[in-house]
């Protein structure tokens, strides 16, 4: 499992674990702080992957979408 999947699977049971509605009020700010934290790195993991697949395109050639 990539590290993006893992990223994915992790924020997916936590957001389930806060909508459930079964955690304290100091459990669920954690759980919401833990969901800004894997969004932030998910992100950047996608920005990282989509960077390395247009690494092969000549400067200026952008695709069209």
């Amino acid at each position: 499992m990539s590290r993006i999947d893992n990223l994915i699977e992790e924020l997916e049971q936590t957001a389930a674990r806060l909508r459930a509605g079964e955690l304290t009020s100091d459990e669920a700010a954690e759980a919401v702080e833990r969901c800004a934290q894997l969004a932030t790195e998910l992100g950047s993991e996608l920005d990282i992957h989509a960077r390395a697949a247009s690494a092969g395109e000549p400067p200026g050639q952008e695709k069209l979408l």
